[in-house]
């Protein structure tokens, strides 16, 4: 039995007593952090959300604040290839987005999200600060590296890297925990019976995104500059003692929280297995089997969208069993196909994954080979170039959520104004366009490096101003803020009630998967691209490179994903009760 997710919750007396606080409107499922009945007037909404988000700002900041720059860390003091290193910021990106799925389960099957976020934001801290002290280690000589020719052969010694990497998974495996729960937590904080907080909630999710982005804008801005030019350690310190600050923020707010009671017994995880079992072991029985019993029992199944008829079969005492206590309920079999109706949405939005890894790898590769003088002393990092996702997410959300929703709400009288599955498609469509566009950008580059001579000097910079980049980053940050804001959204309203975390682990868990096809992409491709003594599409010499193929490839693969979104969500039937 999974304990409560308030800290003095008492699961019996917060269901027994409602009708006791006859002047109180209480909201039906959800406790205080005493374990009482929450008080709508009191409890939760912005007031609750506000510490929530601050929170998820804190980690954002910390998690950009390393991420963002990683590649020329890797690249740089610990001097590895530009696809070696492009393959191991990958792997740890695609790591730290796929156990949120363990992170959930946790959550939902024992410590509840509130205690999961607190745990996991302690490991949190202590993976930036074990990341910090191995940039101090006697044995990492930084400033060697940096200034070598060849940084490959001044990497410092073994321990220092090892230290490093497991700084950084132990940062993945809290992120895995924090990621899921911390958003999860903070949507639970609305009700969606009541009619202007689902409005609430909806609106929760693109500020939600514009808290997030504002803090990894000021992360993007500040600390990869101090990394470039001032030090690693000092880098890589702020972002842990900002986590800090962010978890005493979150603690602050625990009196305002709302809880909610689960009340069952069984994890949901065992709920919704039990369903595949059942359906499983009655695989034989015939549809007027299954009539016939359900019409003997008195019980008649959901009649609502038809998909997935053999789960119905779970609702048939199992072959083999005497005991009615074996059979699933109508709603368990519901909540089963609710979870397969999103797998088709999920499977089609991985190439949006591997798009999405590139603005943290080649992107900024790109970048450092470019003009990014402002003035004689002062050149921008390459890796704050993508605070213009976050820039362009910053000031077309507030548009969304504030012109477009409203206007789209007029005319389709649809409380979010166009459906979920609507944005995430037009985010898709709107990404790859970004990829055309880096795949153009790339083209001129390397054409201009052909023309001054330059494919010979891969440390030459190309007179080619760093600002031809900045159109892909744009488009890129408004296919961020429709589709990842869209897939937030569907996959916390369309999983069951107890499996809210989970579903926000899934929507992550494109994010991972796409990472980690983009490492095998980029490792297949080397390796194909550089038989004979050929220059790979990813040489260390990015004159001599192709980036350009690689962008026209994703451009290729995200067009022929996009029109198998577009076939499954034309017949995607929303659960019931689904705000839209």
């Amino acid at each position: 039995m999974a304990i409560s997710t308030a800290p003095e919750a008492n699961l019996s007396d917060a269901i027994d007593t409602p009708t006791l606080l006859n002047n109180i409107v209480v909201v039906e499922g959800n406790v205080d952090y005493k374990g009482r009945p929450a008080n709508r007037s009191k409890s939760g909404r912005w007031k609750s959300a506000a510490f929530v988000i601050g929170m998820e700002m804190a980690e954002r900041f910390a998690h950009h604040g390393i991420s963002s720059n990683l590649i020329s860390y890797l690249t740089g003091p610990l001097g590895q290839s530009t696809a070696t290193a492009a393959e191991n910021v990958n792997a740890w990106s695609g790591t730290a987005l796929l156990l949120p799925l363990l992170g959930a389960f946790v959550a939902e099957s024992f410590l509840g999200r509130y205690w999961t976020v607190i745990i996991s934001s302690l490991l949190y801290i202590m993976g930036l600060g074990f990341l910090t002290l191995s940039t101090v280690l006697p044995s990492f000589n930084s400033s060697g590296c940096q200034h070598a020719e060849n940084a490959v052969t001044c990497s410092p010694s073994e321990f220092p890297i090892i230290f490093c990497f497991f700084s950084l998974y132990l940062i993945a495996v809290a992120q895995g925990g924090h990621k899921p729960c911390v958003q999860a937590f903070g949507a639970d904080q609305f009700d969606g019976q009541d009619p202007e907080e689902c409005k609430a909630k909806s609106s929760f999710f693109n500020w939600w995104y514009f808290g997030m982005c504002s803090a990894i804008l000021v992360a993007l801005v500040i600390l990869t500059y101090i990394q470039d030019n001032l030090s690693w350690s000092l880098g890589f310190a702020i972002p842990c003692l900002v986590m800090g600050f962010g978890l005493i923020l979150f603690l602050l707010g625990t009196v305002t929280y709302r809880f909610s009671v689960n009340s069952e017994e069984k994890s949901p995880f065992m709920r919704i297995g039990r369903v595949f079992v059942n359906a499983a072991r009655n695989w034989r029985a015939t549809s007027s089997t299954l009539s016939m019993q359900l019409e003997s029992q008195g019980s008649v199944p959901y009649q609502g969208p038809q998909e997935f008829k053999f789960l119905n079969k779970a609702l048939l005492v199992p072959d083999g069993s005497e005991e009615d206590r074996n059979i699933c309920s109508i709603s368990e079999v519901e909540d089963a196909k609710a979870i397969l109706r999103l797998f088709p949405i999920w499977a089609t939005c991985l190439t949006y994954g591997i798009v999405f890894s590139q603005s943290s790898t080649l992107f900024i590769k790109q970048g450092v080979t470019m003009d990014r003088s402002i003035s004689p002393s002062f050149e921008v990092p390459a890796a704050s170039l993508r605070s213009f996702i976050t820039l362009s997410i910053i000031v077309f959300i507030p548009i969304y959520d504030r012109i477009l929703v409203p206007t789209a709400r007029a005319i389709t009288t649809k409380p979010s104004g166009i459906t979920m599955l609507q944005r995430i498609g037009a985010g898709l469509f709107i990404s790859n366009l970004s990829m055309v566009i880096a795949a153009l950008v790339e083209m001129k580059r390397l054409e201009t490096a052909q023309e001054y001579g330059l494919v010979d000097k891969p440390k030459a910079t190309i007179p080619m101003s760093v600002v031809w980049l900045i159109p892909q980053y744009l488009i890129y940050g408004v296919s961020e803020a429709l589709a990842m804001v869209g897939l937030q959204e569907l996959f916390y309203d369309q999983m069951p009630n107890q499996l809210k975390s989970t579903g926000l682990a899934l929507y992550l868990s494109i994010l991972g998967i796409g990472s980690f096809l983009s490492s095998f992409l980029i490792s297949v491709i080397e390796k194909a691209t550089s038989r004979h003594g050929h220059e790979s599409w990813f040489s260390d010499n990015l004159n001599k490179a192709h980036l350009d193929y690689f962008y026209w490839l994703l451009a290729g693969l995200s067009a022929i994903a996009l029109a198998a979104y577009v076939y499954f969500a034309k017949s995607y039937a929303y659960n019931r009760g689904s705000s839209i």
